[in-house]
């Protein structure tokens, strides 16, 4: 079986990113998290892996100003959504794609257990 680690596509009318076929299987039946990356890009997680490898990160020391600066990096504009199943479409919300600067069409590479979302060309 082939590793996908890199596709690039056009966003549809309403937002939504089309997952390759060969990915659907990753994202099948689970909600998927996206979120503001470190810089202006995105990140698109499943929710297992949110849950998993992300979450327990975020509740380090509550006086520590470096796990303060991570939730808020991390959870500012947060969203969690459902793949169509049937097309394998995401619907990414426009404050994301604002913030990471995608209009039309977006990068994804994978990184690990999760996905960078970047403008495409």
């Amino acid at each position: 079986m082939t590793t996908i680690d890199y596709f690039e596509r056009k966003l549809d009318e309403k937002r939504r990113l089309t997952i390759p076929a060969e990915l659907r299987h990753e994202f099948a039946g689970r909600e998927v998290v996206l979120t503001r990356g470190f810089k202006n890009y995105l990140h698109l997680y499943t929710q297992e892996t949110w849950e998993q490898k992300v979450e327990p990160r975020l509740k380090g020391d509550v006086l520590s100003e470096e796990v303060a600066d991570l939730n808020v990096q991390f959870r500012l504009g947060k969203v969690t959504a459902q793949m169509d199943d049937k097309q394998g479409r995401v619907t990414i919300e426009q404050h994301l794609l604002d913030y990471a600067g995608i209009d039309k069409s977006v990068i994804a590479v994978r990184v690990g257990d999760y996905w960078r979302l970047m403008p495409g060309s």
